[in-house]
């Protein structure tokens, strides 16, 4: 639906406007009658991009950039200055005085007093950051006397520059920003040229609009250079008048364009350096072997490191015996940063520090190996300049009140949404000043007030998008629409309840049903109980999925669907199946478990947690609270480092123990299991391994010397090389969307000729890869390892799944539960024996129907009752009702989350009373025991008539 009436509008487009745009390959349909103008708002994660951030993203950035240009208070940036302090966390003592417009006098006064004696070169700038030629301007200056212009930092002489004919004498480039600066004078700064200096500034004020640039002469002779000073009859401070600002432009505040962006980090926040957490991964390890790049080299650099070390050793005091972790703080610092002069001088040798020492092999190798080895010992950081804030100083320096807080443009997009609102609520503006903000405010409030409405109240405004869940990103899309207020729009939402905690529901559905209050059509993919009832309408498609589905099995209002005799989301919706709760817990163990101590990471307030080992344990929490950072963040990065010994850093906390009972862990998330159409269920299961055997080892295949290689489509050999084993080719039609046709060569099967001719009971390889998993499991019933992994592909409900489907048509939960149908098909992983594994999953019921859900669950219990232990986060009721152990965080998301609100069995939860988590559980436990349960009440809808 979205596929057409994107389709529709482009064709309303020329087609020369066309041909720039991507477009959607046109539905296979026959045709669809009363479609309106169609907005997808998809699941997909926020962007690689670090710039991009739910600030920019919701367009509340660009407005608070306006704001502070028109409405916002400059204050002085000055360092080290005892008048009038405050205190700024990264640069310690700043002047903070109000900037107010400097006089011609002022700025003449400033000159003589601080840069007396020195050389000067006054000049006007005319054009400042503009693309173009610029010819007008230059011919401009020529005529009011001026000889000479300063053009990107160097000097021209006008006469001979403009004897060139042409629009462009200095040949500049059209689309590039350039500065053009008129030479007024050249003085010398001293009490006799006061009168000379002071007729020049005013006269370069006049001739721009009351800016001035200042070049200081450094230095003598050919090693002169010239400091540049900018000063403004605008905005100066009167203590150190030159800490000016140009007029305030909404341009300075972006960090994506060179006026505001630190030069540091160029806008950024973060930069890259060596980290001491990943150069000493395990500082429980004896000091000698603790440094992991100098360990691991070749024998001969790692003798010259170990002789190094021994000798730090003695000079420092340290025990090369002694692990890292219990060697004196000092003697550390000496050791990774190296000696101040003074220590130098102290000790009597020189010493740069493993990290240094490093990062200058790093900065003058030419090898490219070398660097590829140490960025590997790098990690992001706030950059020390801005510490994070990604802004010039003095960007940072305007700053607008708001009560008791004095924030600038960082300071409030460091706020949550929630307290956000309350900032801009209460805002403290004269009349003037009030009136220039009304209408900016009224947006910044609206977009505000539809990220709390969708339940995303607990994000920072400076949260970088691609750190977003994929729910997190839909809702913040979902949040722009509501704000747009169309009408005669059909919504297509894709699971918009990712993510989203059983209480945050009703807030989701109450936005949705705004949005067709106002007449708007809504179409929602979804799996969710709550969202199905509340909805007017629902389809059901079926029976099965794959090729088993496909068909229309129920359509109307969520009660006749309920009561319908055949669909299996009706069966569930009226109770005639449901998802038992165990008859019994597995007894886990908490004496034996992983606990954390000292949780700090994001928002969590250095809690202790206890994870308990050989069962299925849920963290739980409502959206926000936490789950993420602690399972995710702390849990699976510190299980990677000791274990697998992974150069990753895992979030900040004090210690971890435990981890030493595992032999291995393993994230299965939803990330992709292949990046490209040649990677498929079959190839990364490791069957295709096996099948390629199999018909290698056919007698025809030895007749011909085929190996196991000649039925792979990814190298030469057996493929078909007109698609180099694609089986489709891609005709790029301009203005019309790219065609993909299927190979003329090999008709889409991959392979040439030769290879199809070999068969195995009565197919080919082309054939088995066109098979889905269920009619593979009778043909390979001979063939016990790859039917052990397809049987466990139908257990997690993959059963409709082609072996040689493309991993890029893959959606996250059917990629989630190939590698879960992995680790089962792994004989070692049923035995709970050869090796005990940590499983960490995150939300894998995402895009999962109950039924899928009632087999996903099935899995876990088996690779539980294995022995081994599954941490998961998830919002399923369902999932979490079946946990052996529930960690429940909270109580609320953002700043006022990160605590630890119960834990224990899921009965324990439920009797707790201030647990969200806990309150939703209660009616699903009861029901088992046979109480009674009061209802939840239908959703309220108004009076509508539903067109179909």
């Amino acid at each position: 639906i979205f596929a057409e009436g994107q389709r529709k509008y482009m064709e309303s487009l020329s087609a020369y406007a066309r041909q720039f745009l991507d477009q959607m390959e046109k539905p296979n349909v026959e045709a669809i009658e009363g479609l309106p103008p169609t907005i997808a708002i998809e699941q997909r994660t926020g962007g690689h991009t670090p710039r991009s951030t739910v600030a920019t993203t919701t367009e509340i950035y660009d407005y608070l950039r306006l704001l502070f240009a028109r409405c916002g208070q400059p204050t002085c940036w000055h360092v080290d200055e005892p008048k009038g302090k405050t205190t700024d966390r990264s640069k310690g003592e700043v002047c903070g005085l109000p900037i107010k417009a400097a006089s011609a006098s002022q700025i003449v006064a400033t000159l003589v007093e601080t840069r007396a004696g020195k050389r000067a070169m006054i000049c006007a700038p005319v054009v400042r950051s503009k693309k173009g030629f610029h010819r007008d301007a230059l011919e401009a200056i020529q005529k009011q006397g001026f000889v000479r212009a300063r053009v990107n930092g160097t000097i021209i002489d006008l006469r001979e520059a403009l004897k060139t004919g042409g629009d462009n004498p200095l040949k500049l480039g059209r689309y590039e920003m350039h500065d053009v600066e008129a030479v007024v004078d050249r003085v010398q700064i001293d009490e006799e040229g006061r009168q000379r200096l002071a007729e020049s500034v005013e006269t370069a004020l006049k001739l721009a609009d009351g800016n001035v640039v200042v070049l200081i002469e450094e230095g003598e002779g050919a090693a002169a250079q010239w400091r540049e000073e900018r000063y403004s009859e605008k905005f100066a401070c009167s203590v150190h008048p030159e800490c000016s600002l140009e007029e305030l432009e909404p341009r300075l505040f972006s960090f994506n364009s060179p006026h505001g962006a630190c030069p540091a980090c160029a806008g950024l926040g973060r930069v890259s350096d060596l980290d001491e957490r990943l150069v000493v991964p395990q500082p429980d390890k004896p000091l000698g072997e603790a440094i992991d790049p100098w360990r691991k080299n070749g024998p001969r650099m790692n003798m010259w490191y170990g002789r190094l070390l021994r000798k730090l050793a003695t000079k420092f005091g340290l025990d090369l015996d002694i692990p890292y972790a219990k060697q004196p703080a000092k003697a550390k610092r000496h050791l990774m940063y190296g000696l101040t002069p003074e220590e130098e001088e102290k000790l009597g040798f020189s010493w740069e520090g493993v990290l240094p020492g490093l990062k200058r092999r790093y900065l003058e190798t030419e090898s490219n190996m070398v660097k590829e080895r140490l960025t590997a010992y790098m990690s992001d950081a706030p950059c020390p300049t801005c510490n994070g804030a990604r802004l010039k100083p003095a960007a940072l320096a305007v700053r607008i009140r708001s009560g008791s807080l004095f924030l600038n443009i960082a300071e409030v997009c460091n706020l949550n949404v929630e307290r956000a609102i309350g900032f801009f609520a209460s805002l403290a503006l004269d009349v003037e000043r009030r009136a220039i903000a009304g209408p900016i405010l009224k947006e910044v409030q609206a977009r505000l007030g539809f990220l709390a409405s969708v339940g995303l109240d607990y994000l920072s405004l400076d949260r970088t998008s691609s750190t977003l869940s994929g729910g997190e990103a839909q809702r913040i899309r979902l949040a722009t629409q509501v704000g747009s207020g169309l009408v005669g729009v059909a919504y297509v939402l894709d699971e918009p309840t990712i993510g989203l905690h059983q209480r945050d529901n009703d807030r989701l559905v109450a936005t949705l049903r705004h949005l067709s209050d106002i007449g708007n059509s809504v179409l929602v993919v979804e799996h969710d109980e709550d969202m199905i009832r509340a909805s007017d309408w629902v389809v059901d498609v079926g029976p099965g999925p794959g090729r088993h589905g496909g068909r229309i099995i129920a359509s109307g209002p969520p009660l006749e669907v309920a009561a319908h005799p055949t669909s299996l989301t009706g069966a569930y919706l009226s109770g005639r199946r449901t998802i038992e709760v165990p008859a019994a817990r597995r007894p886990v163990d908490l004496t034996k478990g992983i606990t954390i101590k000292g949780a700090k990471a994001n928002n969590l307030k250095s809690i202790e947690v206890t994870v308990p080992i050989n069962g299925f344990v849920c963290v739980t929490g409502v959206s926000g609270s936490g789950k993420s950072t602690l399972v995710n963040d702390i849990l699976l990065n510190s299980a990677m480092v000791e274990i697998h010994e992974a150069r990753i850093v895992a979030g900040a906390h004090d210690k971890i123990t435990g981890l030493k009972t595992f032999d291995r862990v393993v994230d299965v998330d939803q990330s992709p299991i292949g990046r490209t159409p040649r990677s498929n269920p079959a190839t990364y299961t490791g069957i295709f391994d096996e099948i390629r055997k199999i018909f290698a080892m056919t007698s025809e295949s030895k007749i011909r010397g085929y190996e196991p290689g000649r039925f792979s489509f990814n190298v030469k050999g057996g493929r078909c090389e007109a698609c180099q084993g694609q089986g489709l080719r891609r005709i790029e039609m301009h203005f019309l969307p790219d065609v993909f046709v299927v190979c003329d060569t090999c008709k889409g099967t991959r392979y040439n000729r030769e290879t199809l001719e070999i068969k195995y009971k009565h197919k080919t390889i082309a054939d088995v890869l066109d098979m889905i998993v269920d009619d593979a499991v009778q043909y390979f019933d001979s063939h016990p390892k790859i039917r052990r992994m397809l049987e466990c592909m139908q257990e997690v409900g993959l059963g409709y799944i082609q072996l040689g489907q493309a991993s890029t048509t893959l959606s996250g939960g059917e990629a989630q539960r190939i590698k879960l149908a992995t680790e089962l098909g792994t004989a070692s992983n049923l035995s709970g024996i050869v090796s005990r594994t940590l499983y960490v999953l995150d939300e894998p019921t995402t895009g999962l129907h109950f039924d899928d859900v009632r087999k996903l669950i099935g899995v876990l219990a088996k690779l539980a009752d294995a022995g081994h232990t599954l941490v998961v986060i998830e919002h399923n009721l369902d999932v979490i009702k079946c946990a052996d152990w529930i960690i429940d965080l909270g109580p609320e998301g953002g700043d006022r989350g990160g605590r630890i609100v119960a834990s224990g069995t899921p009965e324990t939860i439920a009797a707790h009373a201030t647990s969200y988590t806990g309150k939703y559980l209660k009616p699903l436990l009861a029901a088992r025991r046979g109480v009674q349960v009061e209802e939840k009440p239908a959703p309220k809808r108004k009076a509508r008539t539903t067109k179909v």
